[in-house]
């Protein structure tokens, strides 16, 4: 039978266990988030999960891991950190004729990695307790992760809803293993946004609606990658050259002046979507995009929702003839869904067009005049 000092030696050694697999951080607690259910039912009451209808369908088990898997009586929870060395961040949200891709997707698909790594140490701590049962899950099941991970001491919860570490920022994938043994817990770390609203006044569509609360509805990570049909105009002009995702509120936060960059090889940026010209994208037929995206989180959105994130960013861009005509050359060539977008981009290039001659039209009338340019 396994004594607490077992268990104490066991829970010590889960940790080094995890870091010795490439975790960055592991941390344990009980199942119990009780505390999370009101927040969650009015979170879908609200109806903040939009269309994302599984966050629905599950309902309060999203709180109960000993209901998803019976048995559970502790929660091993790792992070592991994602952001490369040359994020080139600023570099391509700067240029509006490149897209941006949340850098988390960049490299090989993480649920793929850190599961794999999770059943790992499933494994591990089976053969030291022989009978043990575990189940580990990345993002792939209704389970509310992130307040695991709270309870768990790997941060704290931000107000822009994601996990903040005060030694690495929050640039980091979570996961969990699920096991049936009681095991000595962690203590939660003490919340540190204080007064700072940076998030909330840097999202660009607004979704952070208040601290802690975020209306996903509203978010360009939702609009980009799981929204199904068409990006509402209201918020096409507020994504910019963002088309997968979107890592503002991350890239505002204080506590990212200490983001930890990643030594994993798996989450090493891909050549053709790090620093990627949008006209080049934007030429891309289904094929190479399959071929391109293998492996990556990026290819579950597909290739038509792909193509509808590629035009409205080529809307936001500047206006060149070969962008116009680049849009113009797939018209009726593709599904009604992307052509309600290039339809849309022509539109907003046309305007921008009229503009810049108009300016350019007073500038010319100004220098003949001899008057000063904002005359």
């Amino acid at each position: 039978m396994t004594t607490t000092l077992d268990l104490q030696k066991l829970a010590h050694d889960i940790k080094q266990w995890g870091q010795e697999l490439g975790f960055d951080q592991v941390g344990i607690t009980d199942c119990d988030l009780t505390s999370e259910e009101p927040q969650l039912e009015s979170w879908l009451a609200q109806n903040y999960h939009g269309e994302m209808e599984y966050m629905a369908r599950y309902g309060l088990m999203r709180a109960r891991p000993a209901e998803l898997q019976p048995g559970t009586r502790s929660v091993v929870s790792a992070r592991m950190n994602y952001l490369p060395p040359l994020a080139k961040i600023a570099e391509v949200l700067d240029n509006p004729t490149q897209g941006y891709i949340s850098r988390y997707a960049l490299g090989r698909d993480y649920h793929k990695v850190l599961r794999n790594r999770l059943k790992q140490l499933g494994e591990r701590i089976q053969h030291a307790t022989s009978d043990l049962q575990f189940r580990p899950f990345v993002d792939s099941a209704p389970i509310m992760e992130r307040p695991l991970a709270d309870k768990a001491g790997l941060g704290w919860t931000g107000k822009h809803t994601l996990l903040i570490n005060q030694q690495a920022g929050s640039f980091f994938f979570l996961g969990e293993l699920l096991i049936d043994l009681a095991l000595p817990v962690d203590e939660p770390t003490q919340p540190s946004c204080g007064s700072c609203s940076a998030c909330l006044q840097i999202c660009p569509t607004g979704a952070i609606v208040a601290p802690y609360q975020l209306d996903a509805r509203r978010c360009i990570s939702y609009l980009t990658i799981e929204l199904d049909g068409p990006i509402p105009e209201e918020f096409r002009s507020l994504i910019g050259n963002r088309i997968y995702g979107c890592d503002d509120c991350q890239l505002i936060c204080p506590w990212n002046r200490y983001a930890v960059t990643s030594a994993e090889h798996d989450f090493s940026p891909r050549h053709e979507l790090h620093t990627p010209k949008l006209l080049t994208l934007w030429s891309w037929d289904e094929k190479t995009f399959l071929k391109t995206t293998e492996g990556s989180p990026i290819r579950r959105i597909g290739f038509e929702k792909w193509q509808r994130n590629i035009a409205v960013a080529l809307g936001n861009g500047p206006v060149s003839d070969e962008v116009i005509q680049a849009l113009q050359a797939k018209q009726g060539e593709t599904t009604e869904l992307v052509q309600e977008h290039i339809d849309w981009a022509l539109q907003q290039l046309q305007t921008k067009q009229i503009a810049d001659n108009k300016k350019r039209a007073r500038l010319i009338r100004c220098i003949h005049k001899g008057l000063p340019e904002h005359a």
